[in-house]
């Protein structure tokens, strides 16, 4: 059965030394706000991350990063699922439930709304984007055959530190149609939290998950609060403000508290309509207005 209670979520990650989310089309700089200078991560970064957890715990999805064409996959699928059509078949994938799917092979075609919807992520301060070169570790080949001496170049970019907020929200209505359901939910906020911390790529290492906060509302409610990566914000670990210039040098968590006194207001201004509100928080994040979680009926923050 699929879910019937609206969600919102709140993830927030740190990143350091690595590169969030390049950009292909500008020789993979990490992607940015020219205005605010703050780091910027796709939607579909997010859920490559959810993905990629999924297939390492050997869940069904339908894109699992391999090579292959749209005609071998579903035949793979066909093979696994025992089913045929098209709509069958991804209703039984884990990613197109919860992301949607557009299909289109032989006759058959249909595109899906997926009921997990995320925001792009965003820096919650400006950060320093740094461009790295350095040799490879064999030399490139010269005219004629010879070997030459000289070795090439590479060039890379990193994030010295970013703190990532990311907002997404579950629409029960959609999931009505995909089949998505609570279970499906659960596997959601697991391939967030582990997925982030088994990003241990060159590129990505040092992604490391640490606050996720789920409402629940409560059945046939279907407002929001929206935006709550816009009602956390960042100072300095002894309450002062943190300016531009401050925010570009930051290079650990410990120089920072984030600020939840605005989300948590928010929270108790719609205490009547929620159901629950699940709190997850790694040890090290030192959070400002804490206590107040408790007004929206948070009385519990799981800790790891």
């Amino acid at each position: 059965m699929s879910f019937t209670n609206r969600r919102e979520v709140l993830f927030l990650y740190t990143v350091k030394d690595a590169n969030p989310n390049g950009d292909p089309l500008n020789e993979n700089h990490p992607r940015y706000d020219e205005d605010t200078e703050q780091v910027l991560v796709s939607d579909v970064r997010v859920k490559r991350t959810v993905r990629d957890e999924w297939v390492r715990q050997g869940k069904r999805v339908f894109v699992d990063s391999e090579p292959k064409t749209l005609k071998a996959r579903f035949e793979e699928l066909k093979a696994m699922t025992g089913k045929n059509t098209g709509e069958e078949v991804m209703r039984e994938c884990l990613d197109t439930r919860l992301f949607g799917v557009t299909f289109a092979l032989g006759n058959e075609s249909f595109s899906w709304t997926g009921p997990v919807q995320f925001k792009w992520g965003r820096s919650l301060h400006a950060a320093t984007f740094e461009f790295i070169q350095g040799t490879s570790a064999f030399a490139t080949e010269g005219r004629g055959g010879k070997e030459k001496e000289q070795r090439s170049f590479r060039n890379e970019y990193k994030v010295p530190f970013a703190l990532v907020a990311v907002y997404g929200i579950a629409n029960q209505h959609a999931a009505g149609f995909t089949g998505a359901d609570d279970a499906d939910l659960e596997d959601l906020a697991a391939g967030l939290w582990q997925g982030t911390d088994n990003l241990i790529t060159r590129s990505k290492n040092e992604h490391k998950a640490r606050f996720f906060l789920e409402i629940k509302y409560r059945q046939g409610f279907d407002g929001k609060i929206g935006a709550l990566d816009e009602k956390v914000a960042l100072c300095l670990s002894d309450g002062q403000e943190l300016i531009r210039d401050r925010q570009k040098a930051l290079r650990r968590l410990d120089e920072i508290l984030v600020d939840v006194t605005p989300l948590a207001q928010a929270l108790a201004d719609k205490k009547e309509v929620i159901e629950t509100v699940r709190i997850i928080k790694d040890r090290e994040l030192r959070l400002k207005g804490e206590e107040r979680f408790k007004s929206a009926g948070c009385n519990n923050i799981e800790l790891r």
